[in-house]
């Protein structure tokens, strides 16, 4: 019995979890993918054990944000100036 209640839980659960992101009333695609944004940088996919994975996650992927950041304003930079 108790585990047809926690199946039917989790049953649930992905039914408004689906409906939610489907909704187009609910948060907006832009506030979705920012807070994914934010938790791709902050490492909160990786292994929560291991500090030092997760630190070395942090920094690689704010370095890495940082790069293609500069990049962007260099592209936009050198095509304003003209070549």
């Amino acid at each position: 019995m108790a585990q047809r209640q926690d199946s039917e839980r989790e049953s649930r659960r992905i039914l408004e979890r689906v409906a939610q992101e489907t909704d187009p009333a609910g948060a907006s695609f832009v506030a979705r993918k920012t807070r994914d944004m934010r938790d791709h940088v902050a490492a909160t996919d990786a292994d929560g054990s291991d500090p030092i994975e997760v630190w070395g996650t942090r920094i690689g992927r704010i370095l890495g944000l940082l790069l293609a950041l500069g990049l962007m304003v260099w592209l936009v930079l050198f095509l304003t100036r003209g070549s």
